[in-house]
């Protein structure tokens, strides 16, 4: 009678350690099999130029940018901003890519002695035009007195958004927008620092400020 029940019982379950080899197991099957049945891809010609080499694309106008005093030729698509084509066509990498929405101010520039944010303008909008950047603000060796300002007040901390930063505060010192605290920060207040480095940065364009009426120079 024993012998009957035990043999109605059927097999005894898996140890723990069997069951998990049988589905790691089962696994290994369910993730390579899209592996194994997948077609082959064609060779490539030995011949066959990179991706990259010379790619133009569809809709690519030819687009003259006056840069730092230096002209540049490219083919871009119209839709282009102007902050994409300095970084991704010219590897002019000083122009920050912020909130590549208008809101941060890293991206400011120089379009014609106007400070612009590079993000919003189209490339294509810009050709005929003098166009500064970060790294056409010295003169050689010599920093601009803004540049020399931020450094000597510590007039940032991670970095990222000086380069806006130093070319907002040359326009709003050309504009005249110096004469206060307060009023460098209403005329700055488009640019934004994360780190908060605000009152230095107050503080560098006062020194820059006088820098430039002792010299007699412009910003």
């Amino acid at each position: 009678m024993p012998d009957d029940a035990a043999a109605d019982a059927g097999p005894p379950p898996p140890s723990r350690r069997a069951f998990l080899a049988q589905l790691a197991t089962a696994g290994v099957g369910v993730a390579a099999a899209p592996v194994l049945l997948a077609k082959p891809r064609p060779a490539k010609p030995a011949d066959a130029p990179p991706a990259e080499a010379g790619f133009v694309p569809a809709g690519a106008v030819p687009v003259t940018l006056r840069i730092n005093k230096k002209e540049h030729t490219l083919k871009l698509e119209p839709r282009v901003t102007l902050l994409d084509a300095l970084r991704e066509h010219l590897e002019m990498t000083g122009t920050k890519k912020g909130c590549d929405h208008g809101q941060c101010g890293a991206c400011t520039l120089h379009v014609d002695g106007k400070r612009v944010l590079s993000c919003l303008t189209l490339a294509i909008t810009a050709q005929g035009k003098e166009i500064t950047t970060i790294e056409g603000l010295a003169e050689g060796d010599t920093l601009h007195p803004v540049q020399a300002a931020f450094v000597e007040c510590d007039g940032f901390q991670c970095g990222f958004c000086t380069p806006g930063q130093i070319m907002s505060a040359t326009a709003c010192l050309r504009e005249g927008h110096a004469n206060s605290d307060a009023e460098i920060r209403e005329w700055m207040s488009g640019n934004l620092c994360r780190c908060g480095a605000y009152p230095n940065i107050v503080e560098a364009v006062k020194t820059a400020a006088t820098a430039i009426r002792t010299k007699g120079g412009r910003a």
